[in-house]
């Protein structure tokens, strides 16, 4: 102890006076290593602790010269501390401390000004205070109370919430007892909440470094995160788990996250769904619905692809298949076959499965149930394999109470079961409907416009389609359209029930369209437009350049004017749905067999709806081999017995005409016989 004092005495003597008087105006402290007490440097010397025994011996009672304890070259303005015997200390007074130093021992006289000043700061200070020994124990026992303090408060599992750069020192009061745990997180759970937000957040950006280092970029691995909320849980849960692993227990949180990432294969499995068209959104979905092991979805994927699955409806049926990660591939290869047996091909597998995943989901015993549903109305396995193509959704979306419902509400309409079977073979999607949002507003509709029980039969079995649109955006508008042409409300039923798809064209593509071209270019007025769709709705499905218009154009041809085309349209609408292969013959053979006029064909237009060979050209005959004629009208319409009770009628007026003619003697003249025209 007594050689470390003296080197700590040397070192200070060593310090230039520039130094010295730069830093004079403030007393340096230091603790002594081995004593614990403090020791002050003034003036150049130490001045000790003088109820430490140790350093008597040291430090006598009697005044020591300061310069011989100090180096070859000592400073100007060193000062020596003497002792009395009552252990005072006396500082000498600048004269006498002049006096006392040896001139030949001072070999740096240019800083004797700096002395002199040193010498006068020395005299402006003031005289320190004395040493209390009380004082020093009672801060040494605060001191060790305040570390006492610190390091309990370091251990407690719960802190009192502090903002970033508060200055607060935890009380001795806050330390009575512990706290306890449960009423804490139970009355206030936000610190836990907190702290499991930021292990979320630190093993979301530990799985985008994952993925980036996959070579994934920055954008899609941050999409892709955003998407994994449960997998992000099940890292930060599987990472707290390892901590109880011996291999994993001096890991830190981050080391322990990472392996697990690393272990699952999810960056490989990402690459290859990525490579697969999958888009990160169902790549998300698929790896959250996995319980734990990310294995079966690589093999579920490998098998859809053998029946035909591909692309980027991999995800979809992965998505909405349901559980069918945890079933084995046996099961899964079992329902396929039994749908093959049943009609459903092979190569429409893919196809009925991205439509309905649910397929895969139902067991065997369910799915033959359902089967057995369809083939039990008649339906063969051709039907039932079409049916499944165009609506997979009839075999697994829907449950088999909801199906038998709307069976037994078709039958109502007076169908039997093979007719339902042969109605749902055709449009299946009747099974998508609700009856009570869909079904019974649109047939308390139809009975408001007319329509019986037996029509709406025939439009459910003509057009089935009626029973699947919106009521309220698809066939009310269209309804309304009819009235505002023209047509009377207690027509509308008929309209519907004798040509039903045109509930089902588009208002502003189709009908429309057909109604402005009849009033524009075929000249049909606007007080017999209603009159011209309500005899021949089927007009609204004909295509207006394909049919309508060409037609139009040959009846122009023929030298027919377009109000008379009109009024030929109004009293026989079907005139535009012939083909042109049909008129042709039928026109020929009236100028140039018949030799008959144009206004007939204008005054008769459904001369062209009879047949040319099965009752023109007979009754035409008939009126030729008896010399007599009839219009149009009157030779065509009506039954054979008819047309020869009216051809006898006529052959006896001719023969009566004749007969009375022969009576008359005309000496001056030669008689000509006529032959009387039937009107």
């Amino acid at each position: 102890m007594v050689f470390q004092d003296n080197s700590e005495l040397k070192l200070s003597a060593k310090v230039s006076s520039r130094f010295l008087l730069a830093n004079a105006s403030s007393s340096l402290q230091m603790l002594c290593p081995s004593h614990h007490h403090p020791a002050t440097f003034l003036h150049g010397s130490l001045r000790p602790n003088p109820t430490n025994p140790n350093l008597s011996s040291f430090f006598p009672s009697f005044s020591l010269p300061f310069p011989t304890l100090l180096s070859r070259k000592p400073l100007l303005s060193s000062s020596f501390v003497a002792f009395d015997s009552s252990n005072q200390s006396i500082d000498p007074s600048p004269e006498e401390f002049e006096s006392q130093i040896d001139p030949s021992l001072l070999s740096r006289r240019h800083n004797a000004r700096s002395s002199s000043l040193l010498l006068r700061h020395f005299q402006s200070q003031p005289e320190q205070t004395q040493y209390d020994p009380v004082l020093d124990d009672e801060e040494q026992e605060e001191e060790l109370q305040r570390k006492r303090i610190v390091d309990e408060v370091s251990l407690a599992t719960r802190r009192a919430p502090r903002f970033p750069g508060s200055i607060d020192f935890p009380k001795a009061e806050q330390l009575d007892r512990p706290p306890d745990l449960r009423r804490d997180v139970g009355s206030d759970d936000r610190v836990l909440k907190r702290a499991l937000e930021v292990r979320r957040g630190v093993a979301a950006e530990i799985l985008k470094e994952a993925l980036q280092a996959g070579r994934l970029s920055i954008r899609y691995s941050a999409n892709l995160v955003s998407k994994l909320p449960h997998f992000v849980d099940r890292v930060v849960i599987e990472a707290a788990a390892m901590k109880g692993v011996s291999e994993f227990s001096h890991l830190s949180f981050n080391a322990r996250a990472k392996s697990y990432i690393q272990s699952s294969g999810v960056v490989p499995l990402v690459k290859w769904l990525k490579h697969n068209s999958m888009t990160y959104p169902r790549i998300g979905k698929v790896i959250c619905m996995c319980s734990g092991d990310l294995l079966p979805v690589r093999r579920l994927c490998e098998w859809l692809k053998s029946i035909h699955v591909k692309g980027e409806y991999l995800g979809i049926v992965l998505v909405k298949a349901g559980p069918i990660f945890d079933r084995s591939l046996d099961t899964l290869d079992e329902i396929v076959n039994y749908l093959e047996r049943n009609g459903v091909r092979r190569d429409w597998m893919g196809f009925v499965v991205t439509r309905c995943p649910q397929v895969l989901a139902l067991s065997m015993e369910e799915l033959e149930c359902r089967v057995k549903f369809y083939l039990d109305m008649g339906m063969n396995g051709n039907d039932f394999g079409t049916m499944v193509f165009d609506y997979p959704r009839v075999l697994g979306f829907y449950s088999l109470e909801d199906m038998n419902s709307k069976v037994q509400y078709l039958k109502e309409f007076g169908l039997s079961t093979e007719d339902v079977g042969r109605l749902l073979a055709f449009k299946p999607q009747l099974m998508g409907c609700s009856i009570e949002e869909r079904w019974k507003p649109l047939v308390k509709y139809l009975y408001y416009l007319g329509v019986r029980r037996d029509g709406m039969r025939r439009m459910l079995m003509i057009k089935p389609m009626i029973f699947c649109v919106d009521l309220e955006t698809t066939i009310a508008p269209k309804v309304r359209f009819l009235q505002d042409i023209g047509i009377k409300s207690e027509a509308i039923g008929g309209v519907l029930v004798k040509f039903p798809p045109i509930l089902t064209y588009s208002l502003y593509k189709k009908i429309r369209p057909v109604v402005i071209f009849l009033m524009t270019k075929a000249g049909v007025t606007q007080k017999d437009i209603g009159k011209v769709i309500a005899l021949d709705p089927q007009l609204v499905g004909c295509h207006i350049i394909q049919k309508l218009e060409i037609n139009v154009k040959y009846f122009l041809s023929l030298g027919i004017r377009l109000q008379s085309l009109g009024e030929m349209i109004a009293n026989f609408p079907m005139l535009l749905r012939y083909n042109l292969d049909v008129l042709r013959p039928k026109y020929r053979y009236l100028r140039r067999i018949m030799v008959r006029p144009l206004q007939d064909l204008i005054e008769f237009p459904r001369f062209f709806s009879y047949s040319l060979d099965g009752r023109i050209v007979p009754r035409h005959k008939i009126l030729v081999e008896n010399r007599i004629n009839f219009k149009l009208r009157y030779m065509l319409a009506g039954s054979d017995e008819e047309f020869n009770q009216r051809v006898q009628a006529a052959i006896e007026k001719r023969k009566r005409f004749e007969s009375a003619g022969t009576c008359v003697e005309h000496p001056d003249s030669d008689s000509t016989d006529v032959a009387p025209v039937a009107s």
